[in-house]
């Protein structure tokens, strides 16, 4: 964790400003009124300090990390909260990276990584408290000490599966669920969603409220409507007892005058096939607007109806106040995996820009399958990701790449993001960013700088039952079942977020993998849930130890934990079909199949719905190197604005942080960090510099 500040500038001393909320403020802004780095000057940053969260010490030496850090850290009063990649919670002085604290959820147990993407702090005279995530428990602190308050819960600690069981009727203990991003505090109140399975034995994703003092339960929003609740006829009767999803995993922000949590929601489970889910689906893929002290509905607004392409809203809305028609009207911005932006009115939920229901492409479905006629298209602004993937989007990098994504273009479906998977395989855009959850900024006059990703996907279903898997091997039963939606079922996998496996014996000991398996990594859950005997049976298979063709004899080697019979309703569902797994279309190289940019930056005129500029987001240096221009790449961090007019951002696969202006999107500043940027950096003042 790198702070970077004007060294040998001359500069007149500022108040100290903190950045004491995920996302800078309530609103989810990233926005700060510091000017003291600016246009003028930021060519001058250098390095202030490093912390290195692995050994807890403040060095100049390159840290090596094992894990990804994706917090955004707080500032509160010259203290600097954030977590290690092993989620440690660390209090530092902010002014010089001093180590004030730290504290360790795991040092007696056995350690669940998940992603934590940020903290919260709440203060009530002298009583002031950090809250986060580890694994499926909320943490509560004594902000000056790192000590767990031990009248918050059971001695500081809630578990994330309250409030999500109600009505249920089964053990939901050993289900996964965690929370990537923080909550929201409303008075004495947290709000807070999770992260939930994608597959069968999804929980569903209600959004919950916790006392702040205590850790009790306040109220429950269910996101899986229940009988007599709005939304419960757009699913099948009884579709709550046994379908999940519908989570916030991306991160909420509060209006506190109104007293109004504003969220997305992501897809319902599962991903790619939803036969058994007949309808919209509400309130899966929608913004939702709460009563932050009661839960109740406010107003929804669904992006994606009956999602069939994991169309998760990634990241926090934003508040912004914008002019539309001569009035000043207070919206609420959403941006979305396939590079729509949705500007609503804060109070009501109508679009302030013109949207339309289109019909859509739904030929050739799975059987069973009933795709939604129409899809929400916003008029203004233009999506910032590409929508369709044509013949002339396919890569010039070289005629062997073109002539290879060519070939597998010709024998493929594409076209629409919105055609229905099933087992042709489909390329198409919106699987993965567009925006991404780090999010993105607005400054005060409107404008929105939102960076994009532009990747195109090859979905491909194929049959899936637990009889088709009854010839298999035990293990390659229970990897299908449990591991191929994300590494496919063939083992290879997808760039770094969902690595190939198969030749992971190669690179790690079988005590290794059941580490891995059981704490977690990256975007990885943990799968403690699932026995031990099926881990190694697991572990086998992924190191080619496992007799092949050996019949599954009975139920205690059933290829799905929880599953005792082939069904597809009831909990958990065993879906017919299954995806190959998150699959990027690259080259035979590596890089993405389609035209640069692969990335951009964007900013957008919210007032107008008019594009101000949009350039390219990262590099690759062997490109460079051959005289190809900024190509873009991949990015998943996010960016700040700054009055000194800048917009920082790092988050892309040349791990740099540049600074750019953000009038113009020309690059400013640029600086190499010891490791990938993957979060949204923070601008703070203490002791007279920012």
């Amino acid at each position: 964790m790198s702070f970077l500040y004007l060294k040998k500038v001359p500069l007149s001393p500022i108040d100290d400003l903190d950045w004491a909320y995920y996302g800078g403020n309530n609103a989810g802004n990233r926005y700060s009124s510091l000017n003291q780095i600016n246009s003028n000057n930021v060519k001058d940053l250098k390095v202030a300090w490093i912390y290195d969260s692995a050994t807890e010490l403040v060095t100049d030496v390159k840290p090596k990390w094992p894990l990804e850090i994706q917090c955004q850290p707080i500032v509160v009063n010259g203290v600097l909260y954030g977590t290690s990649a092993k989620l440690k919670l660390f209090a530092l002085n902010a002014a010089t990276g001093k180590a004030l604290w730290t504290f360790d959820p795991y040092e007696h147990t056995q350690p669940r990584y998940t992603p934590c993407r940020g903290v919260m702090y709440w203060a009530d005279k002298d009583d002031k408290r950090i809250l986060y995530t580890a694994g499926p428990n909320l943490y509560a602190l004594n902000a000056l000490t790192g000590k767990p308050l031990t009248e918050f819960g059971n001695n500081g600690m809630v578990d994330l599966h309250d409030g999500i069981g109600d009505n249920l009727g089964r053990d939901i203990s050993k289900l996964s669920i965690d929370a990537t991003s923080p909550g929201v505090i409303y008075k004495d109140i947290l709000v807070i969603g999770g992260r939930v399975s994608e597959y069968g034995d999804a929980l569903p994703g209600h959004i919950r409220a916790f006392n702040i003092r205590t850790g009790k339960l306040q109220w429950v929003f269910h996101t899986v409507p229940q009988p007599g609740e709005p939304g419960y006829t757009t699913w099948p009767k009884d579709a709550w007892k046994y379908m999940g999803g519908a989570n916030n995993w991306g991160g909420m922000v509060l209006d506190e005058k109104r007293g109004i949590v504003y969220l997305g929601t992501g897809s319902p489970s599962v991903d790619f096939y939803g036969g058994a889910r007949k309808g919209k689906n509400l309130f899966a893929n929608c913004v939702l607007a709460l009563n932050a002290q009661t839960g109740k509905l406010i107003w929804y607004y669904q992006t994606v109806h009956h999602d069939l392409w994991d169309r998760d809203l990634p990241c926090p809305p934003n508040l912004i106040t914008v002019q539309h028609n001569g009035k000043k009207i207070d919206a609420v911005e959403q941006s979305t995996k396939d590079g729509l932006i949705f500007v609503l009115d804060r109070t009501t939920g109508k679009p302030l820009f013109p949207v339309v229901e289109r019909r859509t492409v739904t030929r050739d479905p799975l059987p069973g399958e009933q795709p939604w006629p129409t899809q929400p298209f916003p008029l203004k602004p233009l999506p910032f990701a590409r929508q369709l993937f044509t013949e002339a989007d396919i890569t010039d990098l070289n005629p062997q790449a073109h002539a290879y994504v060519k070939e597998k273009f010709l024998r493929s479906r594409s076209g629409s993001k919105y055609t229905p998977p099933n087992k042709t395989g489909t390329l198409l855009y919106g699987i993965g960013g567009g925006a991404e959850w780090p999010g993105n900024a607005t400054d005060p006059q409107g404008i929105l700088y939102q960076n994009s990703n532009e990747m195109v996907w090859d979905l491909t279903m194929s049959d899936f039952s637990l009889k088709s898997n009854y010839n298999k091997s035990a293990g390659q039963a229970l990897f299908l079942n449990n591991c191929s939606v994300c590494h496919g079922a063939d083992k290879k996998g997808s760039g770094k977020e969902y690595p190939s496996l198969t030749d992971i014996g190669k690179k790690m000991t079988d005590a290794d993998i059941n580490n891995i398996l059981q704490a977690g990594r990256g975007r990885m859950p943990s799968f403690q849930r699932i026995p031990e005997k099926e881990r190694k049976s697991i572990i086998n298979y992924l190191l080619n130890l496992e007799v092949q063709n050996t019949a599954i004899a009975d139920d205690h080697h059933n290829p799905a934990s929880f599953i005792d019979k082939d069904k597809t309703a009831g909990f958990p569902y065993t879906p017919p079909y299954i995806n190959n797994g998150y699959t990027r279309f690259l080259d035979p190289n590596g890089y993405p199949a389609v035209k640069p940019p692969w990335g951009t930056l964007n900013a957008i005129d919210l007032n107008t719905g008019r594009y101000l500029w949009r350039v390219p987001l990262g590099e690759y240096p062997e490109l460079k190197k051959k005289g190809i221009p900024p190509t873009g790449t991949e990015n998943y961090g996010g960016p700040i604005v700054t009055a000194g007019g800048l917009v920082f951002i790092a988050g892309t696969y040349d791990e740099m942080i540049r600074a750019f202006d953000k009038r113009t999107g020309q690059v400013l500043w640029e600086f190499r960090l010891p490791a990938g940027g993957f979060a949204t950096p923070i601008t703070y003042a203490v002791n007279g510099k920012q």
